[in-house]
């Protein structure tokens, strides 16, 4: 495991980052190979209070995290060695505006070979973190992606980004996909 201000591992072989929410539909990183990928031990939830990209302090959105148990289908993107800092300083701006996240290392599978493995830099919720939101009811978690809007946009939109990447790599997500639905009501 990583922590957040230390430096990420460097070495001469490629890096591999595992993407839950937006980075599957708008990774922003050069990348060599993208392949569907599960972690296991942790799910992907609407469990942080966004209050800079899909909300405000005042007004905050509800964005994506992993948190404890269970498992999460994603995407896993192998960068090439020699665009491993560029990456990681990238990832750093964008998902630790606020520091909510851990950075950290995980072990995913992809889905190309059962038995392939690799370590993939992720960001996972911080529990002890403000943003922190923990679980809450579908009519609230559909209150505030409604009202939340941010640097990078509608919270929205999103969660229906988020969705539609989803469904496009072949799989569904019970609780956005019921999430999705109430917000089209």
């Amino acid at each position: 495991m990583t922590p957040l201000n230390s430096p990420a591992p460097v070495s001469d072989h490629d890096l591999w980052v595992f993407g839950y929410g937006s980075l599957m539909w708008r990774p922003g990183f050069d990348f060599v190979e993208q392949t569907p990928a599960r972690l296991i031990g942790e799910h992907r939830a609407l469990c942080v209070y966004s209050f800079d990209h899909r909300g405000t302090p005042e007004k905050p959105g509800l964005v994506l995290g992993l948190d404890r148990g269970g498992a999460c289908r994603g995407i896993a993107f192998r960068v090439a060695a020699d665009r491993k800092e560029a990456t990681i300083a990238y990832l750093r701006e964008r998902e630790q505006t606020t520091g909510v996240y851990r950075e950290v290392m995980r072990s995913v599978w992809l889905d190309d070979d059962a038995r392939s493995r690799v370590s993939a830099l992720t960001y996972v919720a911080d529990r002890s973190h403000v943003q922190y939101a923990g679980r809450l009811s579908l009519a609230e978690q559909v209150r505030v992606v409604k009202q939340g809007h941010g640097r990078s946009g509608h919270n929205l939109d999103y969660v229906l980004s988020t969705v539609k990447s989803i469904e496009a790599q072949g799989f569904r997500d019970a609780q956005l996909h019921k999430l999705a639905m109430m917000l089209h009501e």
